[in-house]
């Protein structure tokens, strides 16, 4: 007669090992895998099952997503110090952490852009015999494209121009300026929500030369590259979160966040990189310039793509 403790046998049908791993199951069959950690007893989840392991570990209260959050909005630098330390396990991976803020970002941006693309596009004169955009009040409004290239397209009084382009990118250009008046207001739309997609992978193509300005800036201070690029990602994560907030449209939160944006990397790169204030302050202005230039040169060359393609 067995005791009143004793385990219900397995299953005729359950595995005698791991199948995750092949290490045997002792006898009685344990809950969990000794050597990898798995569950013994495999079965399809049910649905509220299936929801728990996407959110258990990842959106808990107790979570690393939550515990990543504190100290990146709250403590700047403190991230970057925490994975250079080896402290990576109770965090969020940096790439991980950059690309779950951003995506949300930008589909935060989308919604509330959507709507108001169509709203804001200009009014055409259609009594005018130009195909030059006009302004509201009648006057006419000249277009012209440029960038750090040298290179120049538009319409000046309605006829249009292009300098140091390729032939078939001036002709595509020639086609979209100087379409008619519904058509030029629907390009314009069509114009807007192509930019709006490649906001985000502009920026991903921005983060390598920030850590590129962070390695020649911070050179005495002897850190790779992916010590650089570790850093580069928190700090874009947290001006992505800062833009979460200039979405919700609220003043006082618009000012926080704009006033965050600018003070906070300073304070980060004062943290990370242990130099003294007189040292930070210039080294985070010749960051800025450098940093200025490289977005002005992938803009300008996605907004040229954007207009060509």
């Amino acid at each position: 007669m067995s005791s009143s403790h004793e385990l219900p046998a397995a299953s005729a049908d359950a595995p005698d090992h791991c199948p995750n791993c092949g290490t045997p199951f002792p006898n009685p069959r344990p809950k969990f895998c000794g050597a990898c950690g798995q569950e013994s007893n495999l079965r399809a989840p049910t649905l509220l099952e299936f929801v728990q392991q996407f959110g258990g570990a990842y959106i808990s209260t107790e979570g690393a997503l939550w515990r990543t959050l504190w100290r990146l909005l709250l403590l700047p630098g403190q991230l970057t110090l925490e994975y250079l330390a080896g402290r990576r396990r109770r965090y969020v991976l940096p790439l991980r952490l950059y690309l779950t803020i951003s995506v949300l970002a930008l589909l935060s941006l989308r919604l509330v852009t959507s709507g108001k693309i169509e709203a804001n596009t200009p009014e055409f004169d259609k009594t005018s015999s130009s195909k030059a955009i006009q302004l509201e009040n009648g006057d006419t409004k000249n277009i012209q494209i440029g960038g750090l290239g040298g290179f120049k397209a538009g319409l000046k009084d309605g006829v249009f121009f292009c300098d140091k382009l390729p032939e078939s990118m001036c002709k595509r250009l020639e086609r979209r300026l100087t379409l008619d008046h519904a058509g030029m207001a629907k390009e314009m739309v069509q114009l807007s929500e192509r930019a709006l997609n490649n906001v985000g992978t502009t920026m991903f193509v921005l983060l390598p030369c920030f850590a590129l300005w962070l390695k020649l800036i911070f050179w005495d201070k002897r850190m790779r590259y992916t010590e650089h690029l570790t850093f580069a990602l928190h700090l874009h994560a947290f001006w992505f979160a800062m833009v979460m907030l200039l979405l919700i449209q609220s003043e006082v939160l618009s000012a926080v966040a704009g006033l965050a944006a600018l003070i906070y990397p300073l304070i980060a790169l004062h943290r990370v990189y242990r130099c003294r204030w007189w040292s930070t302050l210039p080294r985070a202005f010749v960051l800025f310039v450098l940093n200025l230039s490289s977005i002005g040169l992938v803009f300008a060359s996605f907004a040229l793509l954007t207009l060509v393609s």
